[in-house]
């Protein structure tokens, strides 16, 4: 009983895992490499090496190009700043520095990405280089933070390389789960109001799951685009991610209270069926996503639905409807909408779904 839950908490956790272990393995090698080349500030190797590692290798790449850009930017300009400035004294050094800094501190604004700039022209600036000179030892940081580069790529394409691909996959699961622990939540009583810090808490997690799924989405582009892995594009999956939770949105803003009887009560049931029957779908979908396997057929969501729809039909059948205020008319009606779009964008995430496993 121990060794399995040992198991399956190991394979949950098995990108997490493997970035400790090549974060691990990329300090130490080159620390190593450092050494044995002989480096003049070995920990420069280190911290890059460290700070580059991503969860994927697409992260990685993107970090490894905007740190190395950063450096060189920020010693090309600190090394011009150091040699057209004079600065002997703490007076002149604080202009130079001003002048060095306002630029870099610019781009940062613009470009957060390359933050390591200011910090890298400040180094340059304010260092202290006995002997070799502010430029030498500008070529010297330059050096050392690309050769850490060059060492964390190494690592994050031989040792348990993880995929962007992947990565989508987990954080949509991430976004299903909770979208239908929300499609249950709301639907499952109408005739009580839905928690709404339950509510938020759930858009709250899957605003979240949504963006990590675009980030690792992009990184997965970017592998593609050096033709390290040959993923297809995963943008149009965080799109349908994105209508879906917006979907969910329309339906909450139709229930922020019970529906008037005896509307509410003879929607109640079908209406709690959809939310069950979305629910399980939903972390059918993302199940597979995460594990690269097809979905699971559509079961039971379509029936659901249809039930739905005729509760909604046999309404303004006895003329019920008619009795409604203009603003409960809109209510029940955008429910209805909301269902049909989920609906829609659940079947497209699933053949986007089936379509990434049939690629492998």
């Amino acid at each position: 009983m121990f060794f399995p839950k040992v198991a399956d908490w190991l394979s949950d956790r098995r990108v997490a895992l493997g970035l400790s272990l090549r974060m691990t393995t990329a300090g130490l090698l080159s620390f190593a490499l450092g050494e044995a080349l002989g480096l003049a500030q070995v920990y420069w190797v280190v911290l890059t090496s460290i700070i580059v590692m991503q969860a994927s290798v697409g992260g990685s790449l993107k970090a490894t190009f905007d740190r190395f850009v950063g450096t060189i930017g920020g010693a090309a300009w600190g090394v011009a700043v150091a040699v057209a400035v004079p600065h002997s004294g703490p007076a002149s050094t604080g202009v130079a520095l001003g002048i060095a800094l306002v630029p870099l501190a610019a781009l940062v604004a613009f470009r957060p990405a390359y933050r390591v700039a200011p910090v890298t022209g400040a180094i340059v600036l304010l260092g202290h280089f006995a002997g070799i000179g502010v430029v030498h030892a500008a070529l010297d940081r330059v050096l050392e933070i690309g050769f850490g580069s060059v060492v964390a790529l190494a690592v994050a394409l031989l040792i348990s390389p993880a995929r962007a691909q992947q990565l989508v996959g987990e954080a949509a699961r991430d976004a299903f789960v909770p979208m239908g622990e929300l499609a249950r939540l709301l639907l499952g009583d109408l005739s009580k109001t839905a928690d709404a810090a339950a509510v938020r808490a759930f858009h709250d997690r899957i605003r979240a799951a949504v963006e990590r799924a675009a980030v690792a989405a992009d990184e997965a582009a970017r592998e593609r685009r050096v033709y390290i892995t040959e993923t297809a594009d995963l943008d149009p999956l965080v799109r349908g991610l994105r209508r879906l939770s917006h979907d969910l949105v329309i339906i909450a803003r139709a229930l922020p209270g019970p529906l008037p009887q005896p509307v509410g009560g003879r929607l109640a049931e079908p209406a709690a069926t959809v939310g069950e029957a979305l629910a399980r779908r939903l972390a059918g979908i993302g199940a597979a996503l995460a594990q690269g396997v097809a979905p699971p057929a559509p079961g039971v969501v379509a029936d659901a639905l249809a039930g739905f729809d005729r509760a909604i039909a046999e309404l303004r059948r006895d003329g019920l409807t008619l009795a409604l205020s203009d603003d409960d008319v809109g209510r029940v009606f955008g429910l209805s909408f909301g269902l049909e779009q989920m609906r829609r964008n659940i079947d497209d995430l699933a053949a986007r779904a089936g379509e990434l496993a049939a690629r492998g």
